[in-house]
């Protein structure tokens, strides 16, 4: 897309969830396309390559004063930085992703600057407005910070509709669906087995792989996970590759020791990428409380590996239920099983579930066409189109 180079100021969570994944990847993808782009995070988020041209990051540091000590001074510390980086690096726009306390701190940041601060675009994700927008604590601050956005975005039209809803929002609010995608190139499939050697010394030809990836949070629901593949594992060879990190990992360790599956479930931790292991999958479980959209089940299908997931909130835009997986009732472990075991038997079935997936994830969610959307975007607010 032609135009003039801008200077973009992109706030993300810097950890494995899907917020911080899309909002690194648009930085890539835009520092490619010749822009500078500035990363304000506390950490370097998880998947950036800071060795690409254009790529800056400033790390947010809070106070460590006496007076302030468990205040959560995190908002204030990211406002003063993001006024820092907009006024020396002359940023042309700032893209927030997460509402709290990322929309907030970049509203203020805006109020500090006054005249000729860069314009503002909020990204909302998910659990920033189904969970934390929803508390009181938080509802006027993070309403009057989407309010006062230039351009708000979602990744599906369930998380839309649910902004205007639970923030009480008018009708008219704009806000404009852009879907999370992926690198389809990246994210390919390809035999890949031999990276469950390490882990699995005995695994057999005819084994089922089943695998989960996320931030390990109670609402990706990873009893479920476990629950689901013990009673297939009860039924036929199988093994568990669990990929992530968070709060739940002591204790899905500790349960799956207790149910004496130590042997046929590995725990990789956090990964930068699971593009290897997704390739060395036959079926990805998300058993979901609620996803705003599904960036883990969206790159499984990239990897032609069908998928079974919660037939809650935005995933129904992604996953097409029989075509390239399951949509299941939010809950049911009885139906996960018996999904999981159907699509184990057919392998024909399995394996053209998986080119479906394969196919939708290319033809719906392509990189190259969500960056043109975020890069005209970008340019309508900074009028330099």
């Amino acid at each position: 897309m032609s135009g003039r180079r801008l200077s973009i100021a992109i706030t993300c969570f810097p950890t494995i969830g899907g917020s911080g994944i899309v909002a690194t990847e648009i930085g890539l993808g835009m520092a490619r396309r010749g822009h500078e782009v500035h990363f304000v995070s506390a950490e370097v988020p998880v998947r950036l390559d800071r060795a690409t041209d254009g790529v800056f990051f400033h790390e947010v540091r809070t106070g460590e004063h006496a007076a302030i000590a468990g205040s959560g001074t995190y908002p204030l510390a990211l406002c003063s930085r993001l006024v820092e980086v907009a006024t020396y690096a002359e940023i042309d726009v700032m893209h927030v992703h997460y509402a709290v306390p990322h929309a907030a701190a970049a509203w203020m940041a805006r109020e500090v600057i006054g005249p000729g601060a860069p314009p503002l675009i909020t990204t909302l994700h998910g659990t920033d407005i189904t969970l934390v927008a929803a508390d009181p604590s938080y509802l006027p601050v993070t309403r009057h910070a989407i309010l006062r956005s230039d351009a708000v975005t979602t990744p599906s039209r369930f998380l839309r509709d649910e902004t205007l809803k639970r923030l009480q929002l008018p009708p008219s609010t704009p806000i404009e669906v852009i879907s999370n995608f992926v690198d389809a190139e990246r994210y390919a499939p390809g035999p890949n087995r031999h990276c469950l050697r390490r882990l699995f010394p005995d695994l057999g030809t005819d084994e089922l792989v089943l695998m989960h990836a996320s931030n390990f949070r109670p609402l990706k629901r990873l009893d479920d996970v476990v629950a689901i593949f013990a009673a297939v594992a009860a039924t036929r060879p199988a093994r568990l590759l669990l990929v992530g990190d968070g709060p739940e990992r002591s204790r899905v360790e500790a349960e799956v020791r207790s149910a004496s599956l130590g042997s046929r479930v590995a725990l990789v931790g956090r990964q930068e990428s699971c593009a290897d292991w997704l390739r060395a999958a036959d079926l990805f479980l998300l058993p979901s409380e609620t996803e705003s959209f599904g960036l883990a089940a969206l790159e499984a299908m990239a990897c032609g590996v069908p998928v079974l997931a919660s037939d809650v909130g935005g995933l129904a835009e992604v996953v097409v239920d029989g075509v390239g997986g399951r949509l299941l009732p939010m809950g049911d472990r009885a139906a996960f099983v018996q999904a999981t075991l159907a699509l184990a038997a057919d392998e024909d079935g399995r394996a053209a579930m998986g080119v479906a997936a394969r196919r939708r994830a290319v033809e719906h969610f392509g990189q190259r066409e969500m960056l043109d959307r975020y890069e005209a975007l970008y340019r309508k607010i900074t009028s330099t189109l």
